[in-house]
């Protein structure tokens, strides 16, 4: 495909500001991508959590900003991304001023359709080309457009466009550069036409009957159907039965790869923040300076762009989807079933992708219009079982059942059950109290089945991991550095035990006894972190938040892996090993000694810690527990508000106690402990 010619600004200016518009699935973003290329960037609009796109079309030092707008279908709005897309072309004053020209992307496909948003555009004095897109589609399903005729009844230029092939790029470039410089006046055409159209009191009628008049005069020659083949998969995709077993097995699909493809460009990724790490603390000299750059910036963003492959997994497979046309299908299969709870079909999908990761999962809620829709699915994203809860579970499950795999088994199915059954509950109160209100219904146009645009999808992936990248690189990063700084402040003096077992290594190490030597040195390391951690600001939020925890059969060393476990849910399995005095390396490299230490564990009165009762408690509190501050992070990124991140933060954390309270005092009752 050659790249299109570039374009000239208008005179009297050096840049002008281009917007695409167009009905959602008229292909707008692979026309943007194949105008623009790689020359983009993804932002939110001022003030809102509505994203969009913008380009540069360069020559001779002008150049042309090309603005991907949301998708809608008329400039009378009903969602937020088309109040803005409407804003941003009727030149409201959030939105600066107003653009100098509009490319109106159409389905040539669905001509009647689009005509209505075109209609409304041309009546604001704005200049204006339509990118007659899909021609190529078109022509394969025998629809034949009269372009000429058309573009005389809306009075401006109509260029048939295939995006996907590169099919009259120049010529849309080169148009869109000659209106740029005319700026002609389209309103007294459109405006007359419309209003001879119907005698209907109702202007959108008399729009509606304007559409259908223009695109029957304009189509020599169509398909009244989209076809046999078409017909026939959506009766099986959009089938109650069928449509669902269909839906579930792509989602079993998309399940697989972002847990199996995953594996192992996170295993890459981790092994490179781990070596990064050692090269640091090789050159660093030992001390704060050390810890902070090891532990608290390299590990804790390491510990989540470990998870960057899930995330991009998850957005190329839902480009695809969503391209191909199925996603909308999909929706239609899942409303049926989550309108009952009060949720769009469209929440399906972040929701399942939540049990791989929260973060994705709320940026993923994207698909969902609604915003009281959209905002419930954020906040019970993390409910759902997410990767970094397993090690958890797996530590609590091993510890309650150590010699009985199939009670193992049912009870870590249990514990996924449990984390959607309260996400489903979550969501049904909400919509009966703090957002209240009917699900928006589905109303929505099945799309055309087509091949899917690899480049569109791969830089809609980009977008979205280069996003994740930025938020680990700013509030993640700083949470990450606060609660090492919990976790290493006050520092605290060397315990003798410890200076006295070195003195020991030393001592063998002389006498050639290398090997024990070393194993003096990482006991003698345990004991210096377990008396560290112990003394640290994190060590006395755990002692003084003990007797709030004691009514769940919480000690303080559960108290510790707590408050840093903030940073990750899976931290508390290292915490709990320092504690314990097993040492985080060692129980990496030899689980089974964690498990002895732990189940070896006695009260201050002789009693174990680790009972019946805790390991259930404990069990159920991280089930429901919004034990990850990196999730807050994106959530205030996705609502625009510290306030929902809190309030996801607080009812988690309450129900979380509530549940574990309940488990505990409930065993105990029974005589279970």
């Amino acid at each position: 495909m050659n790249a299109p010619a570039a374009i000239e600004a208008p005179s009297g200016r050096r840049t002008a500001r281009v917007v695409l518009v167009g009905n959602p699935n008229a292909g707008k973003t692979t026309l943007f991508n194949a105008l623009t290329g790689h020359r983009a960037k993804t932002a939110n609009f001022p003030g809102t959590t509505v994203s969009h796109r913008v380009g540069t079309l360069a020559r001779a030092g002008r150049s042309v900003h090309l603005v991907d707008l949301p998708g809608m279908y008329s400039l009378t709005p009903t969602t937020p991304e088309e109040r803005i897309a409407a804003d941003v072309v009727l030149g409201a004053e959030a939105h600066r001023h107003k653009p100098d020209a509009a490319i109106v992307v159409v389905d040539a496909t669905n001509l009647e359709r689009n005509l209505f948003l075109v209609s409304q555009v041309l009546e604001h004095d704005l200049p204006v080309v339509v990118a007659l897109n899909m021609i190529d589609l078109a022509d394969a399903e025998g629809i034949q457009i009269d372009v000429e005729g058309l573009s005389r009844e809306l009075g401006c230029p109509v260029i048939p466009v295939s995006a996907r092939t590169g099919r009259g790029l120049d010529e849309l470039v080169r148009t869109l550069e000659s209106t740029l410089s005319k700026r002609e006046k389209r309103i007294p055409i459109i405006q007359q036409a419309i209003a001879c159209t119907a005698c209907s009191s109702c202007p959108f009628q008399n729009r509606y009957t304007w559409t259908e008049t223009v695109a029957a005069r304009n189509l020599k020659s169509h398909r009244t159907a989209r076809g046999g083949r078409t017909e026939a998969l959506d009766r099986a995709l959009t089938h109650p039965v069928g449509g669902l077993l269909a839906f579930f097995g792509v989602m079993a699909m998309m399940f697989y790869l972002i847990f199996q493809l995953a594996t192992v460009p996170m295993d890459l990724i981790d092994h490179l923040f781990v070596t990064v790490g050692n090269l640091v603390a090789a050159r660093v000299p030992e001390g704060d300076l050390q810890s902070l750059l090891v532990n608290g910036v390299i590990g804790g963003v390491g510990g989540i762009l470990v998870f960057l492959p899930q995330i991009c997994i998850l957005f190329f497979f839902l480009a695809l989807l969503e391209d191909t046309g199925y996603l909308a299908r999909a929706a239609f299969v899942m409303d049926r079933l989550m309108r009952r709870i009060g949720l769009p079909g469209k929440a399906f999908v972040p929701l399942l992708s939540a049990h791989a990761c929260a973060i994705p999962a709320i940026m993923a809620t994207r698909v969902i219009e609604d915003r009281r829709d959209r905002l419930i699915t954020i906040l019970i994203a993390p409910l759902m079982t997410c990767s970094a809860r397993i090690p958890v579970y797996t530590l609590v499950i091993a510890l309650l059942f150590p010699n009985q795999p199939g009670f193992a088994a049912l009870t870590f199915l249990g514990a996924y059950g449990v984390g959607i059954a309260a996400g489903l509950a979550a969501a049904f109160l909400m919509k009966r109290t703090i957002l209240p209100g009917e699900t928006r219904p589905l109303v929505l146009e099945l799309p055309n089945y087509r091949l899917p645009v690899l480049r569109t999808a791969l830089l809609h992936t980009y977008d979205q991991a280069r996003m994740f990248v930025k938020q680990a690189g700013t509030l993640i990063l700083i949470i990450s550095v606060v609660l090492w700084a919990l976790a290493t402040y006050p520092k605290s003096a060397v315990p003798p035990e410890a200076d006295a077992l070195r003195a020991q290594a030393a001592l063998l190490a002389e006498a050639g006894d290398a090997a024990a030597a070393a194993a003096l040195e990482r006991e003698a390391a345990t004991i210096e972190d377990q008396h560290a951690l112990r003394n640290s600001l994190a060590g006395r939020i755990g002692h003084w938040i003990e007797p709030v925890l004691a009514p769940l059969g919480f000690n303080w060393q559960i108290g510790i892996g707590i408050v840093t476990s903030f940073a990750a849910r899976e931290v508390i399995v290292s915490t709990l090993a320092v504690v314990y005095g097993v040492g985080a390396d060692r129980a990496e490299e030899e689980p089974r000694s964690l498990y002895d230490s732990l189940r070896s564990a006695r009260r201050a009165d002789g009693t174990p810690v680790f009972t019946t009762a805790t390991g259930f408690s404990l069990l159920v509190f991280y089930i429901l527990a919004a034990q990850c501050l990196p999730t807050q992070a994106v959530t205030r990124k996705e609502t625009g508000s510290w306030k929902w991140a809190a309030f996801q933060l607080t009812y988690m954390s309450a129900l979380a106690y509530v549940a574990a309270l309940l488990t505990f005092q409930l065993m105990r009752a029974f005589g279970i402990s």
